[in-house]
This record gives structure tokens, sequence and C-alpha cells, in this order.
């Protein structure tokens, strides 16, 4: 028959079994935390061997949503303009459009948070006037927040619509050669070269710009 626990065990005995009944009630099904955390999707940056531009990655990490322009729920801030890069990539044709991925792109030196849909809108120059309607919102990619380490890049795809399908009337055709980029949550814009047609009328009813939320990946080359 086993000798009786000292007073000094046994109430050790009872500590480790109240802890573990705490770490149990933490804990849903299957032994994961409770409480529904949103996934957040990280991107990484890696340079190849021998140099060159580095390749995106990306890994699901958890933690909780944020709002647009937000911090993401692993703790990294909005990103800001000024540590982003915004770039164009490949374009592919659709049907009665192109397809384009702007490209955003962190140059600072700390993780941040891109969350939601970018501003997006044909200028006639740099601090220059509109041309035509902004872009509308496509919503055919859900909100979700991604989280841009060091040299990491996320895209947003942007449709720009073929203007000489447009009555000639109402859309007023122009040329552009600028686009005015606000990255999700922020207030100053980033420039980025791009030429096309498009309606100098800033109705909707003849709008050329529809851009999708922000998304793991460079989304082209």
């Amino acid at each position: 028959m086993p000798a009786p626990l000292s007073p000094a065990r046994t109430a050790l005995a009872a500590a480790v079994l109240a802890s573990t009944a705490g770490l149990l009630a933490a804990c849903g099904p299957g032994g994961s935390p409770s409480g529904g955390a949103a996934p957040t999707v990280t991107v990484t940056s890696t340079a190849p061997a021998g140099g060159g531009t580095a390749a995106a990655s990306s890994s699901a990490t958890a933690g909780g949503s944020a709002g647009t322009g937000g911090a993401s729920g692993g703790g990294a801030a909005a990103c800001a303009t000024s540590d982003l890069k915004v770039s164009t990539g490949q374009g592919n044709g659709a049907a009665g459009s192109v397809i384009v991925p702007l490209q955003f792109r962190n140059t600072g030196t700390a993780s941040c948070t891109l969350f939601g849909y970018p501003g997006v809108s044909f200028v006639t120059g740099v601090n220059g006037s509109q041309i035509g309607a902004s872009a509308g919102q496509d919503p055919a990619t859900p909100r979700r927040p991604v989280t841009l380490a060091p040299g990491g890049t996320a895209h947003a795809l942007l449709q720009v619509a073929v203007a000489q399908n447009f009555p000639a009337a109402k859309c007023r055709l122009t040329t552009a050669h600028l686009l005015k980029v606000y990255p999700p949550g922020q207030t100053a814009p980033r420039y980025v070269s791009y030429t096309a047609s498009t309606c100098a009328n800033p109705s909707k009813a003849v709008r050329t710009l529809m851009v999708q939320t922000v998304q793991p990946g460079a989304g082209g080359s």
C-alpha cells in the first residue's frame, strides 16, 4: 500500500491539477485555442541564391481580424505609404478590359499590414487633377489582413475597361498616363506610370476602373 503523501506534496499535486484544468478550459475542441480568432496571411520575402530580385512567399499565421488601415491580430501596424513601393505587374486581357495587378512591396524595416481596398484613379500628373471616375470596389475577393515582412509583396487586381466600348458622347475619350494609388487606410498616395485610354466624364456610368481587395503575393510578373 503506497505511503500517504506529505502535506507539501499534496498541495503541489492540487496546484498541478488546477493548472491543467485551466489549460483545458482555455482550449476548444481538439485542443485548439477557443475564441474563433481569424487567420492573418503573412507574406515574407526570400532572396534567391546568387542575388537578384526577392521572391515573395506566403504563410498563414494565427491572428485576429483588423479594420481598414488598422493593425493585424499579430500586432503589425498598418502599412504607411512611405514604407511601400507601388508598381504594376503584367496585365492580362479579359472580355472588354485588361486585368493588371497593383503590387505593394514593403520597403520598411518592420512588418506591416494591408487590409481592404486601395483607392485608385487616373490623374493628369503628380498632384494633378483626377481624370474620370475613381475605381469602383469589386467584391470578387474577400477582405483579409495581409501582413508584409520587410521585402514582402501583396497585390490588388485592377480592371481597366476598354474606354472605346462606351458611347463616345458620354465617355469623352482621352488618354491617361498616371495612376494615383492610395494604400488601404492611408491618406498619402503613390503615383504609378500606366498609359491607357479612359473616359474623362466623371460619371460612374462610364467608369473604366474597378479594383479588388489586397491579397497575398505579387499577382503576376
